[in-house]
């Protein structure tokens, strides 16, 4: 189990996975502003073949905006990173802890803001079954 993360395997598909992450993390406040298909790049730019693997960016408006008033150059650190890819049969959904994410930069308001961003974030990842 990684520590900086939120982290489980399930058994359902990979394209219900996306589907359930985007949804949930829409019911916390969340939208999704990048998004990355890894799978797809890999194969255009190095011809290599593997497993489904998306990198969704997730941002909270306002908890955006507060961690930036807070600490002007903390975009270089968001947006918040889902992933979901498959494993042995199985599709892994994790999700990134802010508070431990956050950890270097020595900001106690921005760890408030940390915290918040991961109660939201947890909420979303444990409606996921």
């Amino acid at each position: 189990m990684i520590n900086y993360g939120f982290t489980k395997e399930m058994n359902l598909p990979y394209e219900t996975v996306v589907v359930l992450v985007r949804e949930a993390l829409k019911k916390e406040g969340f939208g999704v502003l990048t998004e990355i298909d890894v799978q797809g790049k890999i194969k255009e730019k190095l011809g290599i073949d593997m497993n489904k693997y998306i990198i969704l960016g997730a941002c909270n408006p306002p908890n955006a905006y507060k961690a930036i008033l807070t600490e002007e150059d903390i975009g270089l650190m968001l947006p918040c990173n889902v992933i979901v890819y498959e494993k042995g049969g199985k599709t892994v959904l994790s999700v990134i802890r802010p508070t431990v994410a956050m950890q270097m930069v020595d900001n106690l308001e921005l760890q408030k803001v940390a915290q918040a961003v991961e109660e939201q974030l947890k909420k979303a990842f444990d409606a996921i079954k």
